[in-house]
This record gives structure tokens, sequence and C-alpha cells, in this order.
């Protein structure tokens, strides 16, 4: 199997495998690798380990060399040149009056490319703008149209649990997420509950989903016959956060039990 490192470019970024050359790099190490859009300054997040070809895109690029000091320097140099073009930008889409909002500005490491990335409820025509920025920056411009989800990743903020937001701290890559999921973790199907702040489904439904699963499949289902301390009934509802099921005793009497002091019959009531 192809040994390789994984990369990332920015703090919650994707991770991208490059091929190390024969050479150790561990995690946190600062590298220069080669991309389709020329070298890039990045971060390991995955030391040398060998992964099936069946994972990987081919051929892979490579990992150049580990960064050194003038890099580092170049960098903060270009993160510098970020928040000024930033600037520049801003003012240029009000001039040209489009309805567009800038999120972020990236330099390419070697200052070949500047990508502005924005959103709007449409298409916008921006070729006089990218016109504009060309005269200005003298290099190649790119404008990018993201998504709400994409917005909040790079802006980042604290979610509804009041914790960072995932996207921004730790999740590579966007996964699907379906009101589903969240009916399968008994949420209240609210909106206003089980949104994030970019008003998408939260992208912990997802990543909790499988967790919650596993704890369903070892409690009972509504409707099914246990047997309890207290006699048989039949389950009404179930608690997948506490581990405990509710448990119809009689017409007139429910109680609630731990899963594991119950024992299931395997019929479905009526």
């Amino acid at each position: 199997m192809p040994e390789v490192v994984g990369v990332r470019f920015k703090r919650a970024g994707k991770i991208y495998y490059f091929d190390p050359k024969n050479n150790q790099y561990d995690v946190e190490d600062h590298v220069i690798v080669e991309t389709a859009r020329g070298t890039e300054y990045g971060r390991v997040a995955i030391a040398n380990r060998e992964v099936p070809e069946s994972e990987l895109i081919l051929p892979l690029k490579q990992v150049l060399r580990s960064a050194t000091v003038e890099d580092l320097l170049q960098a903060s140099e270009n993160k510098l040149r970020e928040e000024e073009a930033f600037e520049i930008c801003e003012k240029k889409i009000e001039d040209h009056g489009l309805d567009m909002s800038l999120i972020d500005v990236e330099y390419t490491f070697d200052n070949n490319k500047i990508i502005f990335y924005f959103t709007a409820d449409g298409r916008v025509d921006f070729r006089e703008l990218v016109r504009d920025l060309a005269s200005v920056f003298r290099t190649r411009i790119e404008l990018r149209q993201i998504g709400v989800r994409d917005e909040a990743k790079m802006v980042g903020g604290i979610g509804p649990c009041g914790r960072v937001l995932c996207c921004s701290s730790f999740l590579g890559d966007f996964e699907p997420v379906s009101i589903k999921m969240a009916k399968k973790q008994n949420l209240a199907l609210n909106p206003a509950k089980i949104s994030g702040i970019c008003s998408r489904l939260m992208c912990c439904i997802r990543f909790e989903s499988e967790q919650y699963r596993e704890i369903k499949d070892e409690l009972p289902s509504v409707g099914h016959r246990v047997e309890t301390a207290e006699g048989p009934g039949r389950v009404t509802a179930v608690n997948l956060m506490k581990r405990t099921v509710e448990v119809q005793l009689s017409p007139d009497v429910k109680h609630e039990f731990p899963a594991e002091e119950v024992d299931e019959t395997g019929s479905r009531g009526r």
C-alpha cells in the first residue's frame, strides 16, 4: 500500500493525502506541498501511514519539503495581504453595485492567485469586478460563490449548544444531514431547535446518528411487550439519552424503568 501523509491548509479544512517521498513527518509539522494550483503551505494532520489505493486519487502530489522560517514569514505576510485585499474588494463590490457579500479572501502561497469567497442569493455577473481587481492586484483573480454552510465554516461562531461551531473547529467535510436522522434521535422537529446558525440542520445530528442507532438497537421499541419487576407491560416511550423505557403496566399505570431492568418478549402489543 502507498505511504502518505495527510495535510490540511485551513484549521478545520479537508485533509488531502500527499506522497512524503520517503521522509517522515509528524502531526503539526508545517510543510510545503505541490498542488493543482501551485505550491501551498500546510500543516500535517495525519503522520506517515499506509493507505489502500482504493482510498486515493492517483498519482499523488508530493510533499516538497518541511517549511522553513522564510516560508512561515511568507505565510504571515499573505495573511496581512488578505486583510488588505478584503477591504479593497468590499469597496469595489460597493462601487459596482453588486448584490453579493464578501466572506473571505485567500492568497495562494506563491501569490499566483487571489481567491475571493462570496455569498449571493442568485447568480452574479462579476466580470467587470474581476477585471477591476486584476488591474489592482496584477495577478490571477478567482471569485468563488459559496453556500451558507461554507460561510459558517469560514466565519465561525458559537452554536446553540454554547460551543464553537463543529464545522469551524474540527469537521473537515460536510456530510448530508436529514430530518429522518433527527426523528430517530427523538429530537423536537422544530426548525429553530435543530438548525445551526447557518439555518441548515445541525452537523451534530449527522455525526451522532450512528451512536443513537447503536443505543436504539439495544433498547426495546415502542409498542413491544416487556417483562418488568412490576409485571408485564407495553413500551410507550424510549429515552435514548437516559437509556430508560416507559412501560404501560395497566390502563392507569405507567412506570419508567432502566433499560437493563426490562426483558423484551419479542411480541408487539395491540
